[in-house]
């Protein structure tokens, strides 16, 4: 058995990717013989969350533990060492593929409701190439009777063209950065000035040990807010208010030789905070966009 599933390739001109059934996550991109990702290899359990889409929350949730209209719901906790809820509940999961062509893919899963999370989603996660580079959509819709706590996110690394990222050029386009307590749990927002994590224009990582949420982002005329990591830029629609930059320090797999750019819907901790949450109603449905250009 493989352990990332149905292996689903797309092509346009110089680009491929691979995105596999479980979990509809994105493996590996490449034009030419160069990475855009930092992927796995096609028989290897999915390390470190590359690529993986996050829903119904990304990051993680305090101690598991929610109330939604006056009920109190409890997650398994899957991040046991910080006692936290992590990366939702469809990621290791099979979804099907429902409409392919050469350039491009989109899979189906429905969510039931479980314990933890008594509510139902229909998702439809696709992925697209084209002169532009990777169309990364998802979209989410209540097929339940009460309203649904919800946020998506995803978790690309970006490849370097170096052996470490100290030396590669970060951009990122935000004002704030939430500061995280040991448990990567949001205990209060700064100024990036104030915290020596201000990208706005382009710098060197150099030391920086980046596990860091960004938010306040500057946007383009088509509302993207738009990372740039060496040649590489990832862009997030405005259903994505918030980026985690991450330089994989303590995950020996992927320690400062790629840099994972997660576009988010919401905060960290959002179902216990509300900070982006959003409550998808029933028969309500939520759709977000992002993308990669190579450069």
């Amino acid at each position: 058995m493989n352990p990332s599933g149905e292996q689903v390739e797309l092509a346009f001109g110089e680009q491929r990717a691979v995105v596999v059934a479980v979990g509809a996550g994105l493996r590996t991109y490449l034009v030419g013989e160069r990475p855009i990702l930092d992927g796995y290899g096609a028989g290897d359990l999915c390390p470190s969350g590359r690529g993986q889409l996050l829903v119904p929350w990304p990051n993680r949730i305090e101690d598991g533990r929610y109330d939604v209209d006056g009920r109190s719901h409890q997650l398994a906790l899957n991040e046991p060492e910080r006692r936290n809820a992590i990366h939702g509940l469809v990621r290791w999961s099979h979804w099907s593929v429902v409409d392919r062509a050469e350039d491009q893919v989109a899979f189906e899963h429905v969510l039931y409701p479980q314990p933890g999370y008594p509510f139902g989603l229909e998702l439809r996660a696709g992925y697209a190439l084209s002169e532009e580079g990777l169309t990364a959509r998802i979209e989410a819709t209540n097929v339940g009777p009460e309203a649904a706590p919800f946020g998506a996110g995803w978790h690309p690394y970006l490849a370097v063209e170096a052996e470490v990222v100290d030396n590669v050029e970060l951009r990122v386009p935000a004002a704030t950065v939430l500061v995280a307590n040991e448990r990567g749990l949001p205990v209060g927002s700064a100024a990036v000035g104030d915290e020596g994590l201000d990208f706005r224009e382009a710098r060197p990582i150099g030391s920086a040990r980046l596990d860091h949420c960004f938010t306040d982002l500057e946007r383009d005329d088509d509302g993207r807010a738009a990372v740039r990591v060496g040649r590489i830029t990832l862009w997030a629609d405005e259903t994505f208010p918030y980026l985690m930059v991450f330089t994989g320090d303590g995950l020996p797999d992927v320690e400062r030789r790629s840099v994972a750019i997660e576009p988010m819907t919401c905060a960290p901790n959002a179902f216990r905070s509300g900070e982006g949450l959003i409550r998808l109603e029933p028969s309500g449905t939520h759709v977000g966009r992002w993308g990669i250009s190579p450069g």
